[in-house]
């Protein structure tokens, strides 16, 4: 399995719109990816409030390749949130069973 975590930092002055595209769109979507495992979203806190991410456990690289395409080390990004997102970071973990 494959651990994938995505971290977004947001525009200033667009942390609401962000966090409802978050909430109503990003979270509900990978939910019902087919291949993702689980998914940890983390929104954003007091201390950090531009800093949003998701922690993803795809069962595969094929399933996650399916979803995001062969260059699935780029941080992709929905073409709704965009103009909202001022940096994106993605690593890859293989995920350690305990």
């Amino acid at each position: 399995m494959i651990m994938r975590i995505f971290q977004v930092l947001v525009r200033p002055g667009n942390e609401k719109e962000f966090s409802k595209f978050f909430h109503e769109t990003a979270i509900p979507l990978m939910k019902r990816t087919e291949g993702v495992v689980q998914v940890f979203p983390g929104a954003a806190r007091s201390g950090s409030p531009r800093e949003f991410s998701f922690v993803m456990i795809w069962d595969s690289l094929e399933s996650l390749k399916a979803f995001v395409g062969e260059d699935y080390e780029s941080p992709h990004i929905d073409p709704a949130e965009a103009a909202l997102v001022e940096a994106r970071s993605i690593k890859h973990h293989d995920l350690v069973e305990l």
